[in-house]
């Protein structure tokens, strides 16, 4: 298990407890195309800023170590980092497979990201349960900012799961429970979502419809952003979870870049 890297440092001292609380993209009754058009802006962000750069020679080490040609990515959302990862990975001389999933798929994003690497990328437009993941489903695992949504007996469930079943698992975390990261998004999300939303694409009415006129997009990603800063695990936390997983031969590291 990876928390932002293998490259072990000191974690920074936190003034915040964790809190579970809850994020509205995990609610069934959230409406679809609002959590379709909140994940939309996530894979916007992440693409544009180039999140996953850090994530691509941690992941290229493991695939690498571990023979695998294939990716299964858990709770992918809009398709976060995968199209830019995968041709990272090209670019880093691995043809690697990545298959997008989550317990919510977002069916036009998935397709979206298949466009752009059809022979790389596929997905499954079934849910998905990261706890108890289909054995036809394989190749090494990965969560991009997707593991703090769960609470701490889940999260062990998703270890315990790719443990049991002889599957590595990278896990990629930005959020964190410092004051740095928590003020600017309780301030600017909403601002960032409204000023960001015409440069998303492909174009939808639907997008301007719930990010301008009735901005439940923005709130949502707001709520989201500022929870997740809250249910971030630190490392060490990390370091709890994998020592209650009694798997034998399976190792798990876990630091920050």
């Amino acid at each position: 298990m990876i928390d932002e890297g293998a490259i072990r440092t000191t974690e920074p001292q936190l003034s915040i407890p964790r809190l579970q609380l809850f994020e509205l993209e995990d609610q069934p009754w959230l409406p679809r195309v609002v959590r379709d058009l909140a994940t939309d802006y996530l894979h916007f962000v992440e693409t544009r800023f180039a999140l996953h750069r850090p994530a691509v020679p941690l992941l290229a080490s493991l695939m690498r170590a571990t023979g695998n040609t294939r990716v299964l990515d858990l709770c992918s959302g809009g398709g976060g980092p995968i199209p830019a990862l995968q041709a990272a990975m090209a670019a880093e001389g691995l043809a690697i497979h990545f298959t997008l999933s989550d317990r919510y798929p977002n069916l036009p994003a998935f397709r979206e990201a298949v466009a752009q690497a059809p022979d790389a990328i596929s997905f499954v437009a079934e849910a998905v349960d990261a706890t108890a993941i289909p054995a036809h489903l394989d190749g090494v695992r990965t969560l991009f900012n997707a593991f703090h949504h769960f609470r701490p007996s889940d999260a062990a469930a998703v270890l315990e799961d790719a443990a049991k079943s002889n599957r590595p698992i990278a896990i990629f975390e930005i959020p964190d429970r410092r004051l740095g990261t928590l003020l600017p998004l309780f301030l600017l999300a909403p601002v960032l979502v409204v000023l960001a939303t015409p440069f998303i694409h492909p174009f939808r009415w639907k997008r301007l419809f719930w990010t301008y006129l009735i901005p439940l997009v923005p709130l949502t990603v707001w709520w989201d952003g500022v929870v997740s800063q809250f249910r971030a695990y630190t490392t060490e936390e990390f370091d709890q979870l994998a020592s209650a997983v009694d798997v034998a031969g399976f190792a798990w590291e876990s630091g920050r870049v």
